[in-house]
C-alpha cells in the first residue's frame, strides 16, 4: 500500500509539471489580448444617430423623472404638512414614512414595491391604459414612477418643511386675520413666498431624479436610457464604448436641467436684493459640479 502511495506522489507532480506550461501560456494570452475598440459604432453612433431604442430610452427617462418627481413634491408637501400638523397621529404618520424611506436603500424599495406586492397580491400591477395620452404604462413603469415618488417625497418633506419655516409666523397671523383659513394661508400666502427657498434644493433633487431613473434597470421591463445601453453593450461586447456614450447622453440631460433651473431661480430671487446676489453667485457652476462657496447650505439631499 505504501510503495503505490510513494509511486502515485511522482506521478502527480510530473503531471502537473507538464500542464503548468499550458496554464501560464493561457494566462498570459488573457491578460496580453489586445481590446479592439469600436468607436464608430459603440460612441459616435449612438451619440449622433441614435436609433429608435436609444431615443425612447431618452424619453422615458425623461418622463419617469418628471412624473415621479411630481408625486414626490406632492407628497412632499403632505409630509411637511403633517409633521407640522398639532395632531399627534398625523405627525407620527409623517415622521414614520419619513424614517422608513430615507433610512431604506431605494433599490429595495423599487424590489419590495414590485415584486413584494405582486406576489404577496396586494396589488398586481395590471398594465395602465392612458386614453388621452394613446399609450399603456405597463406594470415594471408603473411601479418603477411609485417607488420613486414615495422615495423622493421623504426627501421633499424635509426641504418644503424648511421652506415654510423660513417664513415668518406672522405672515400666517396676518392671513388668518383676515378671515383666511389655514388651507387658504398656506396656499395663497406661505408656499408662493416658500418657493424661493424650495426651488434650488428641488432642482438638484429633480437632477439627481435623472440619474436614478437607471436603477430601475432591476426590474428588467424598463427600457430606460441605462437599460437600453446596457443591452446594446452586451450584445456587441463594447462596454467601454457604449457606456461612455450612455454617460455622455445623461451628462448632457442634467446640464440642460441645470440651465433651466438657474433661469428658473434667477426669475424668483427677482424683488429680493440677497436672492438675486446669491442667484448669479455662480450658481451654474455650484449645480453643475457641486460646488458650494463659503457660507451657501443646501437644504436637502440623498
Amino acid at each position: 500500500m505504501g510503495r503505490h502511495i510513494r509511486g502515485i506522489r511522482p506521478a502527480l507532480l510530473a503531471g502537473c509539471l507538464l500542464l503548468l506550461p499550458l496554464i501560464l501560456e493561457g494566462c498570459t494570452a488573457r491578460r496580453t489580448a489586445p481590446y479592439t475598440y469600436d468607436w464608430n459604432q459603440g460612441f459616435w453612433t449612438p451619440l449622433f444617430h441614435p436609433d429608435n431604442l436609444i431615443l425612447f430610452g431618452l424619453w422615458l427617462t425623461v418622463f419617469i423623472a418628471v412624473v415621479s418627481q411630481f408625486f414626490g413634491v406632492v407628497l412632499g408637501v403632505f409630509g411637511a404638512l403633517g409633521k407640522m400638523a398639532k395632531a399627534w397621529p398625523i405627525r407620527l404618520i409623517a415622521n414614520v414614512y419619513i424614517w422608513f424611506f430615507r433610512g431604506t436603500p431605494l433599490l429595495v424599495q423599487i424590489m419590495l414595491v414590485y415584486y413584494g406586492l405582486l406576489v404577496t397580491k396586494i396589488y398586481p400591477w395590471p398594465d395602465l391604459y392612458i386614453p388621452i395620452l394613446g399609450f399603456t404604462i405597463v406594470s415594471e413603469i408603473q411601479a418603477g414612477i411609485v417607488a420613486l415618488s414615495v422615495n423622493e417625497g421623504a426627501y421633499m418633506t424635509e426641504i418644503v418643511r424648511a421652506g415654510i419655516l423660513s417664513i415668518d409666523p406672522g405672515q400666517m397671523e396676518a392671513a388668518k386675520s383676515l378671515g383666511m383659513t389655514y388651507g387658504q394661508a398656506m396656499r395663497r400666502i406661505v408656499l408662493p413666498q416658500a418657493a424661493r427657498v424650495i426651488v434650488p434644493p428641488l432642482g438638484n433633487e429633480f437632477n439627481n431624479m435623472l440619474k436614478t431613473t437607471s436603477l430601475l434597470v432591476i426590474l428588467g421591463g424598463v427600457p430606460e436610457l441605462y437599460f437600453t445601453f446596457s443591452n446594446k453593450a452586451t450584445q456587441n461586447f463594447h462596454p467601454f464604448e457604449f457606456f461612455l456614450a450612455c454617460a455622455v447622453w445623461y451628462l448632457l440631460l442634467t446640464t440642460i436641467w441645470s440651465i433651466i433651473q438657474g433661469r428658473i431661480e434667477r426669475r424668483l430671487a427677482k424683488g429680493t436684493a440677497a436672492g438675486a446676489a446669491a442667484a448669479e453667485r455662480g450658481g451654474f457652476r455650484e449645480r453643475l459640479l457641486g460646488l458650494r462657496g463659503a457660507g451657501s447650505s443646501g437644504l436637502g439631499g440623498h
